[in-house]
């Protein structure tokens, strides 16, 4: 596998020596953490030179989300917030029909563009959705419970 080909493990899984090198680096990544403050990591160039990196928290965040997925042999695909999807990759992302994203698109719950006869749905805006649908969600579930523990049915 080309280790700069971007979309490497959304093709293929990560082999066992991936996931070993990803279970390292996470320990290595997770053991340098303090809260609020950059992360600093040295690493070794092979003349011998050492180079120190101060990963904002953010970025520690990013990468360790991303070693987590690849130690755990799963895939994953990087997504720019700005990047303009297919109706398709949008429906596979939002783990619904296409049609059912198109129906969607067309009561404007989520906002797109046409290019010609095409619908484009900007990531940033699929995201949006999902997050407050998720949240629609999981606030119907909290009081789905709590009227179960009112009923006495849990």
């Amino acid at each position: 596998m080309n280790a700069l080909d971007k979309a490497a493990f959304f093709i293929l899984l990560p082999d066992e020596v991936e996931i070993k090198n990803a279970e390292q680096l996470k320990a290595i990544v997770a053991s340098q953490i303090k809260e609020g403050e950059p992360t600093t990591l040295s690493f070794a160039h092979c003349s011998g030179e050492f180079q120190t990196v101060a990963l904002a928290p953010a970025l520690t965040a990013a990468l360790l989300e991303i070693l987590r997925l690849v130690s755990s042999g799963r895939g994953f695909r990087m997504i720019s917030v700005e990047e303009e999807l297919t109706t398709q990759q949008a429906a596979d992302l939002l783990n619904v029909s296409r049609p059912f994203l198109v129906k969607l698109l067309e009561t404007k719950e989520i906002p797109f563009t046409k290019t010609g006869r095409h619908r484009r749905v900007r990531a940033n805006d699929l995201f949006a959705y999902k997050e407050k649908r998720d949240a629609t969600r999981s606030d119907a579930l909290g009081d789905l419970s709590v009227t179960a523990a009112e009923d006495g049915l849990i």
